[in-house]
């Protein structure tokens, strides 16, 4: 390859799609390459700042030149030095000394030290940015479920009409789907727990040297790290590495997240296709370069792939945990390079996304309507049935009676035998059901209430919502930052 050659694949990187296209700002910024460095420098100072804190010899002028230069970050320099060291945090330390004019930092630690750990940050802030913008879309469903919770709509089983429901019913039970994913993924960050400085086999032994085997101190010296890191509290027994099963309970709780909203956007692209509800569509919108009527439930089909997206990496952290070489190795982390930061990208898009349809999508009251005509008959046959069970009659040969004038009009609908659903007029004439034609009338004309507790669940969902809109107030205005 050419010299320029070379030049310009080095100068010309190759974007990551899911952090570019997708992701916000928040969350690119906690795993921005730059980022992660000055993440690791403050994460150095605030070791030596508690070493020097518990009577170490690092003078206070060597902190400050350390804090004057930590945001300093020139990528290329520090890519060279890693050219010559083969190793990424050598290089990373042989910088920041260079930057400073010192050699205090990394003082008993070894590489892990500083990557778990800051690693562990930036999962701890990812998960902390998730928490509220799932409670954002947790309050956005819970909006359109008041908003609908009236909107009679044939509720569908197997893809085939059922029986009614409302569609904010619908919408707050997939609602509750990505709330059992909250409060999943609130009780992960409970018991989440921070490496530590444990040093190369998890022993501590270079930081007990460090302070003539006073492990009091060391204690405290652990302890003031993880308050520098805002993790809750700190494992006991580790050795290089963290256990990776936490990154397949942090990676497969992302993944949960995902199944409620993935499950609207499935059944929402559904109903669009039946033009019962959609999307929405901007001024300026283009469904497709060819055919200008068309108007694809496109953001729906973006939360469904990221779904499957966030089920690769679930299948990566698997393959992780249980994987662990006496007290550690590196074979891990070409996978968690990957696997971590794009699935909180993955996370945050689908929820960009998901916050995008929710606050544009819209129901087609008159075609709900319509298609409530043509099957409101069938979706009342367990109320006929109860009415005939109740009238003495016995539920299998009710059942088959029913069944019987069901099939019938079905297909005498679907070949155009029949214009409307006549299925009533049928079990009126039926002897066997004992049910007048008045009755039967009076089930067809009161079907706006044969919803079952459709209403009094949907407040439930929404006074549950609230509640965690009250422990979460960034979420109450938090509106998507991508346009997407």
């Amino acid at each position: 390859m050419s010299d320029s050659r070379e030049s310009l694949l080095v100068m010309s990187a190759i974007p990551n799609i899911l952090a570019d296209r997708y992701a916000s700002t928040a969350m690119q910024d906690i795993w921005s390459a730059e980022g992660r460095i000055v993440l690791e420098r403050e994460f150095w100072i605030a070791v030596l700042k508690a070493q020097r804190g518990l009577g170490l010899n690092i003078p206070h002028e060597v902190i400050a030149a350390y804090e004057a230069v930590k945001n300093n970050v020139d990528p290329e320099s520090i890519r060279q030095r890693e050219a010559v060291t083969k190793h990424d945090v050598k290089a990373r330390i042989e910088e920041f000394n260079s930057l400073a004019g010192a050699e205090h930092i990394h003082k008993g630690m070894t590489s892990r030290d500083l990557t778990e750990n800051v690693e562990q940050l930036q999962i701890w802030r990812s998960l902390e940015l998730v928490a509220t913008k799932s409670t954002a879309a947790l309050l956005a469903f819970s909006r359109r479920a008041e908003e609908y919770k009236g909107l009679v709509i044939t509720g569908r089983t197997h893809n085939v009409a059922a029986q009614t429901t409302t569609f904010g019913k619908r919408l707050a039970m997939f609602g509750e789907d990505l709330l059992r994913a909250i409060e999943n993924n609130e009780q992960i960050m409970r018991q989440y727990a921070a490496r530590g400085l444990k040093g190369a086999v998890g022993t501590q032994l270079d930081q007990l040297n460090l302070f003539e085997q006073n492990a009091s101190q060391v204690s405290r010296l652990e302890d003031e790290v993880v308050r520098h890191l805002g993790i809750p509290r700190s494992l006991d027994n580790v050795g290089q590495v963290y256990p990776r099963s936490m990154d397949f309970e942090v990676v497969s709780a992302l993944y949960q997240l995902g199944a409620g909203p993935s499950s609207f956007a499935k059944t929402l692209r559904l109903m669009a296709g039946h033009e019962l509800a959609g999307e929405g569509f901007l001024p300026g919108q283009v469904g497709s370069s060819a055919m200008p009527h068309k108007m694809n439930s496109r953001s729906c089909e973006r939360i469904n792939g990221f779904h499957v997206i966030l089920r690769g990496y679930m299948e990566m952290a698997a393959g992780l945990a249980g994987d662990q070489w006496n007290e550690g190795d590196v074979s891990c982390s070409v996978v968690r390079r990957v696997m971590l930061p794009d699935a909180f990208f993955a996370i945050d898009g689908l929820f960009e996304t998901l916050l995008t349809v929710l606050n544009n999508m819209s129901a087609n009251p008159g075609m709900i309507e319509h298609e409530n005509r043509r099957y409101l008959p069938f979706l009342l046959t367990t109320t006929v049935l109860m009415a005939a069970v109740k009238n003495g009659v016995g539920r299998e040969t009710a059942h088959e009676v029913i069944k019987e004038h069901a099939v019938a009009t079905a297909k005498d609908l679907r070949n155009c035998v029949i214009a409307e659903n006549n299925l009533f007029d049928r079990l009126a004439t039926d002897s066997r059901l004992g049910l007048s034609a008045e009755y039967l009338k009076h089930i067809y004309e009161t079907a706006g209430q044969a919803t079952g507790g459709a209403h009094p669940q949907v407040e439930t969902f929404m006074k549950q919502a609230r509640s965690w809109g009250e422990r979460y107030p960034k979420a109450k205005d938090l509106q998507p930052g991508k346009i997407l």
